[in-house]
């Protein structure tokens, strides 16, 4: 009830005291990698940029983006500047496939069209976007025809969606990356006609396959052929933002469990590394042995992370040793102001407050002189 209240009250206070912001277009700098390929800089500028943030990946009941944005969109808004007030300076969006195509080549225009608000927000409080898409989250948003096309059918709708969304946000600096699709991964075994998708974690799938069958082809050739189909139709219509694709930890060329999309195969043809960490208690080295595994040349981005797994102590221990290594942090964000979770209630509240007081101690000072103001 406290998230439902709070965009009525927070809105009234920049009518009164913040002057017009600029005009949408009027573009930020962009960011793109730096000479020394292992950092960031704004581009025309040179200046150091580090990307920190979150995830806005569902509100407090689980909801996505595309659920409330046309009808809540206040609500978004005031989102926006709690996260830009907790000192992020990225904000990582999910896009779903179904809500934004209508068919194999026919692209919802009123979704692009929202897209296009989100683009001037987040232009107008200051913060990058990276933009993650071909989300299948929720079963339920699946069209039937999706599930239902061949590996080259999917790939060629897939591409389809990106040429549409990079479209719609070419010549937008605001943007900070393209992230082709969250935690893809090539089966090493043929799967069943239609499942495409991994385990559900709660309510949502966040694994994605990307074929059904591998056949006889290497899997990380897979990974990286699909990946060029999708960098090939955004750069016909947006030759300058960065692309990346959001990696399982276990995406490394090590024995036991892997994703197939192995980094020293697929980074050649990626602006740089995203890779999703969750540390666990007493593992913490172990963690960052991950994490030095995706040292390939380009800059690294945690771009999901939490102490989902790991107490206080050691989630702080992590982020201080992946400091030296990793280029960017990105957490998680799910509506509730700071101050709405003083004194938390229930564990949960508890455990988001002190996610958040560790963000602004430790992750906000990393970009303090990298913020994307107009």
């Amino acid at each position: 009830m406290r998230h439902r209240l709070r965009p009525i009250v927070l809105l009234i206070v920049p009518l009164v005291l913040v002057a017009p912001p600029e005009a949408p277009g009027q573009s930020i700098e962009r960011v793109r990698v730096a000479d020394d390929a292992r950092s960031f800089v704004l581009d025309p500028s040179g200046k150091s940029f580090r990307p920190v943030g979150f995830n806005y990946d569902h509100d407090g009941p689980g909801r996505l983006i595309e659920d409330y944005w046309h009808d809540e969109w206040p609500m978004v808004e005031a989102d926006f500047r709690e996260m830009k007030d907790l000192g992020a300076n990225v904000v990582r969006v999910h896009l779903q496939f179904g809500r934004f195509m209508n068919g194999p080549d026919a692209p919802n225009e009123a979704q692009l069209d929202r897209l296009g608000d989100l683009l001037d927000l987040a232009e107008r409080v200051g913060l990058y976007l990276d933009l993650t898409g071909l989300g299948c989250y929720h079963k339920q948003d699946v069209p039937d025809w999706y599930d239902t096309l061949s590996e080259a059918d999917r790939w060629a709708a897939q591409a389809a969606f990106w040429k549409a969304v990079a479209g719609r946000c070419a010549g937008r600096s605001v943007v900070f990356c393209y992230d082709l699709m969250n935690e893809p991964v090539v089966p090493g075994r043929q799967r069943d006609p239609g499942d495409w998708l991994g385990p559900g974690f709660g309510d949502k799938h966040f694994v994605q396959f990307i074929t059904l069958d591998p056949t006889d082809r290497p899997r990380p050739e897979v990974a990286r052929s699909w990946i060029q189909t999708l960098i090939e139709a955004i750069r016909t219509v947006d030759a300058d933002t960065m692309i990346t694709v959001g990696l399982v930890p276990w995406s490394l060329d090590r024995p036991g469990l892997s994703s197939g999309f192995v980094p020293e195969v697929i980074v050649e043809d990626l602006d740089f590394i995203a890779v999703h960490l969750y540390p666990e208690s007493g593992k913490v080295d172990e963690a960052i042995e991950t994490l030095r595994g995706f040292q390939v040349g380009k800059p690294i981005v945690i771009e999901e992370t939490f102490p989902l797994k790991a107490g206080p102590e050691d989630f702080e221990r992590f982020l201080h040793e992946a400091e030296p290594i990793a280029s960017g942090f990105i957490g998680f964000y799910w509506g509730t102001p700071l101050d709405d979770l003083r004194p938390p209630e229930t564990i949960g509240e508890a455990l988001l407050l002190s996610w958040l007081d560790l963000f602004q101690e430790h992750l906000a000072p990393l970009a303090e002189d990298s913020e994307a103001t107009p």
